[in-house]
């Protein structure tokens, strides 16, 4: 299965604004309860401004909110007991093309949404529908260090930065740091990390901080971290480092070798819910939605109109705006397709040791 990825200058410069055809939603006069689950969090808050709240506002379908860590597990349970709780869900993209090789999400029907050629490349998937670009990036309190890292080698070095580092826990993100930290360019990093020798290298590098990393496993971990003073600096996802911000909080953002990605609305195989899944999945792609929703947190949204939506303050935050591409690195979903199984369960063993 083809998984589509992003050209930069697509994402970067935001497109050129493609005609916007208004699209009308099709309610049910019965409409039954939609269960929409995400990562939650900050992210979480802004969906329910951008998108929850007004889509039941407008459409009259009761919406159930709810949240989890992305386990591809608890989908798989629920498609193979056929006991389906939950309708759209929130994918990083190597589990949604997982899932749909696996049948756990609904193909989507691209002419019932009418989108085609609204959204960037990367938004069409087989079994997803993009929704925002996000990215991992090095974030550290300000406070607490008496210079600015630069890069993943200065993460790694706890002479000059001394400190607790935060990771988040599996593979994924953490050997494409460790290769950065050693030197590997980040153009080259998945033809390095594809060889033995290659991963071999990722685990030694990491062998070297070990003792000094204090493992993350939910989005909102990192920035709580920073501003208790747990960690020095940390591997997050921007957008939460943003929230953290706005609130005060003196952290700062490197986005120079950043791993950046889509999220996608996907829909439980099994379902009783399809209709509503489909209108909420078609209001959440609309640029006046989808700017409500990045404004809030700077995630890049996936409709060039939204950037125009956005002030040039609010879009110099996003992982899209063309300076903050500079060195960073997109997520190789083929890749952890293919190796991540494998792959994190040596990651659960080392970390276990």
């Amino acid at each position: 299965m083809t998984h589509n990825r992003f050209p930069l200058s697509r994402i970067s410069r935001g497109i050129a604004l493609g005609s916007l055809v208004t699209l009308g939603l099709a309610v049910s006069a019965n409409a039954q309860a939609l269960t929409v689950i995400s990562f939650g969090g900050a992210s979480g808050q802004a969906m329910e401004k951008a998108y929850y709240g007004p889509f039941a506002e407008e459409t009259g379908i009761s919406l159930t909110p709810g949240d989890y860590n992305g386990e591809l597990s608890r989908i798989r349970a629920m498609v193979e007991t056929g006991n389906v709780s939950w309708d759209v869900v929130e994918m990083e993209s190597p589990e949604l093309v997982r899932g749909c090789f696996e049948g756990l999400f609904e193909p989507i029907d691209w002419q019932r949404l009418g989108l085609g050629g609204e959204l960037i490349d990367a938004a069409f998937d087989e079994c997803g529908v993009g929704t925002f670009v996000w990215s991992t990036v090095l974030a550290y309190d300000a406070d607490a260090l008496s210079s600015a890292p630069t890069s993943w080698a200065d993460f790694w070095d706890v002479e000059q930065f001394p400190g607790t580092r935060g990771l988040r826990r599996g593979a994924k993100y953490t050997l494409e740091f460790a290769l950065m930290a050693d030197g590997v360019a980040a153009s080259e990093v998945y033809d390095v990390l594809r060889t033995p020798e290659g991963v071999d290298r990722a685990f030694a590098k990491l062998d070297e901080i070990k003792d000094h990393i204090q493992w993350w496993e939910a989005g909102a971990q990192p920035p709580q971290w920073l501003v208790s003073g747990d960690v020095a600096m940390t591997s997050a996802y921007n957008g939460r480092i943003a929230a953290a911000q706005e609130e005060g909080s003196n952290l700062e953002i490197v986005w120079n070798e950043s791993i950046y990605d889509l999220d996608y609305w996907a829909i439980v195989a099994g379902s009783e819910h399809v209709d509503e899944a489909y209108d909420f999945i078609q209001f959440a792609s609309q640029p006046e939605n989808q700017a409500v929703y990045s404004s809030e947190i700077p995630y890049g949204p996936v409709h060039p109109a939204a950037i125009d939506q956005l002030d040039d303050a609010q879009a110099r935050r996003m992982p899209t705006h063309e300076e903050n591409m500079t060195g960073a690195l997109a997520i190789d979903t083929g890749f952890w397709v293919d190796h991540g199984e494998e792959l994190e369960q040596r990651f659960s063993a080392w970390a276990a040791r």
